[in-house]
């Protein structure tokens, strides 16, 4: 029931310069994502972000950008529907197989390192992450939703999202619990460096 470090990546989701002006809270959602986005990258947790048309809506923030691995581009409100997905889950490799085999003699390909736990956090919390999220898991990964780092107009909205991702079998969590499941120890040798992003 605790978050597995060695088991998660971090999708951030849509913190554009021309949204994040009309999202409520936002300084506090933008300074929990940074933070999270750090601690992950403490931990060694992949991070990846997205933008919904970057040439409308401008790009995530360059601090937040520096910290994700990659940055979708997309234009649907689901991540997961512009390619997402293929990020997420690394090429399956043969299962002992000669590649010249045909198809239909080849035993069944494994994932290679897969991490299926997403914990995910964006704007705006009631279309594009909660969109890419539902998706997210029909394709059978587990997703918990970082609520204090996602941000809508409204709180109304924002909490209606959560409500609905809690319905759908999401996990919601805040950067703290986060931060805490991924080092479970005081003598995580990441701890002070986390202690002191969470202070």
């Amino acid at each position: 029931m605790l978050l597995d470090v060695s088991e998660s990546q971090l999708v951030l989701v849509d913190y554009q310069s021309r949204l994040m002006p009309a999202i409520a809270d936002a300084p506090f959602v933008l300074a929990n994502t940074l933070r999270l986005a750090r601690i992950a990258k403490l931990m060694q947790v992949p991070v990846w972000g997205t933008e919904q048309c970057p040439d409308k809506l401008g790009s995530n923030p360059p601090e937040l950008r520096d910290l994700c691995r990659k940055t979708l581009a997309k234009q649907h409100f689901s991540a997961v529907a512009d390619g997402l997905g293929d990020w997420l889950r690394p090429p399956a490799r043969p299962a002992g197989n000669a590649r010249s085999l045909p198809k239909h003699l080849q035993k069944p390909v494994s994932p290679i390192n897969e991490r299926g736990t997403i914990v995910v956090a964006g704007c705006e919390a009631h279309v594009c992450l909660l969109q890419t999220a539902l998706e997210l898991l029909e394709e059978e990964f587990d997703v918990w939703v970082v609520t204090d780092a996602c941000g809508s107009r409204t709180e109304r909205n924002r909490d209606a999202a959560f409500d609905r991702l809690a319905g759908a079998g999401a996990e919601l969590v805040t950067t703290e619990m986060v931060a805490f499941e991924w080092m479970r120890s005081a003598d995580h040798p990441a701890f002070r460096e986390v202690q002191a992003l969470i202070k």
